[in-house]
């Protein structure tokens, strides 16, 4: 019995962590060609970097048939878009002043940040 608490508590705390404390460490920089891999309950990469002030186009290939993940949502900018498993599917972002958007699939499962900053090369 004990050992069932102990499976249970360990399964709830890894939960817990992919959910609400789970955050990639570097953001990708987006070029032309980089698409955004919707797959095994994830967007990868996660963490998106663009410059400011310029629009941008983001491409996402859903491979996950799961519901959840048929439409990636950028609340803050009122923006969604439908993503056809096995298509890649564009959203078109407007030039953004600096600063951090998290977007989602509408469930709020799929986790990612896009961060909007000078890129200091």
């Amino acid at each position: 019995m004990m050992l069932v608490n102990v499976a249970g508590l360990i399964v709830i705390a890894l939960i817990v962590w992919w959910f609400w404390l789970y955050k990639p460490k570097a953001a990708s920089d987006i070029g032309g060609d980089t698409v955004i891999l919707v797959a095994n309950g994830t967007y990868d990469p996660a963490r998106l970097s663009i410059p400011p002030g310029k629009p941008a186009t983001l491409k996402f290939l859903r491979e996950d048939e799961s519901p959840c993940s048929a439409v990636v949502v950028f609340a803050d900018l009122d923006i969604s878009k439908d993503l056809p498993v096995g298509k890649v599917s564009e959203v078109t972002l407007p030039a953004l002043p600096s600063g951090e958007y998290p977007f989602t699939c509408q469930m709020q499962m799929y986790r990612g940040d896009l961060i909007v900053e000078e890129n200091e090369k």
